[in-house]
């Protein structure tokens, strides 16, 4: 069984067909995890909403990943993105390279929903669709024609809060 079949039903089916070694990548984690909501405590670190599930062994390791590993600034999640966009040209990102530029596209959304000052949103949303455009990047590779690279298209410039 492929990492497929942890995605439906979580519960019971993840702890043994995704126990493949000490740490499998989020995309194994059942993603009732990120369903059942995320939400920014007072110090800026993002935390599952759900006790319950944030107290299972696959929440607990998408808070120690939240915790350590997602950048929680403006500065942070640009260095991240550069760091991801240093690696373009190379193979396909390892699990845990796609986990966290996954984790970080999801807490700019967070962030970018409770900044206050337009020129902030402005950051937050553009690092977002520089990381959604490396998602595509790194899916494409081996795919896409030769120097014709992957485009958001018209989601791009929904995404620019100043077209």
């Amino acid at each position: 069984m492929g990492p497929t079949a942890c995605l439906w039903p979580p519960a019971q089916y993840c702890s043994l067909t995704c126990s493949l070694g000490p740490s499998p990548p989020l995309t194994w984690l059942p993603l009732q995890l990120l369903w059942a909501g995320l939400e920014l405590d007072i110090v800026g670190q993002l935390r599952l909403q759900d006790e319950e599930l944030a107290s299972t062994h696959p929440g607990r390791r998408l808070r120690l990943l939240l915790q350590h590993q997602v950048p929680r600034d403006l500065e942070g999640a640009e260095q991240r993105l550069q760091q991801l966009q240093d690696l373009r040209k190379g193979p396909p990102l390892s699990p845990w390279d796609f986990e966290h530029l996954l984790l970080t596209g999801v807490s700019c959304v967070y962030r970018l929903h409770v900044a206050s000052e337009a020129e902030e949103r402005g950051r937050w949303a553009q690092v977002l669709t520089l990381l959604a455009q490396e998602a595509l990047w790194d899916l494409c590779k081996g795919f896409c024609p030769q120097g014709q690279p992957p485009s958001l298209g018209p989601w791009a410039s929904i995404l620019d809060p100043f077209p």
